[in-house]
């Protein structure tokens, strides 16, 4: 129970700082009868009433993941980390197929259907997001065409 309510005000003070984070957004003249505060605000008040559930209602004997999935939950933080890192210099289309296929890997390890998956992802999110959505996404490294 100690664990869900020490998480629950470490969320709280987390959410509260992104609520006053979110108050600094600086409005342009041009922006909507909302503002682009609105959507900030909601996330940070949804997660501060997440954390008082936490707080005030903790369950009464957490089971803990054994020291494998804690493995696996680096593994997966480093592999994003360094996902945000390489495509600037690398393109979207290789990162997020690597990305993509080894976090595949670690929910079901069959390497054939990981690296299908990994491409298969990259290249359809590539499509949908330059195309479909309009972004300004490279492909490939500037320097290969």
């Amino acid at each position: 129970m100690a664990s869900d309510r020490i998480f629950g005000l470490v969320t709280l003070f987390v959410a509260l700082a992104y609520i006053a984070s979110a108050t600094q957004i600086q409005t342009s003249f041009l922006s909507d009868p909302v503002g682009p505060k609105a959507f900030p605000m909601l996330i940070g008040a949804v997660a501060a009433v997440c954390a008082l559930v936490m707080i005030f209602k903790p369950d009464p004997d957490p089971d803990w993941p054994v020291a494998r999935t804690w493995g696996g939950l680096a593994i997966a933080v480093i592999v994003l980390v360094c996902y945000a890192y390489a495509l600037k210099p690398l393109g979207f289309v290789i990162p997020t197929a690597l990305a993509a296929g080894i976090l595949s890997y670690q929910i079901s390890p069959r390497a054939g259907a990981a690296v299908a998956s990994g491409l298969g992802l990259s290249v359809g999110l590539f499509i949908l997001f330059k195309f479909a959505l309009g972004l300004g996404l490279v492909a490939f490294p500037k320097g290969w065409f």
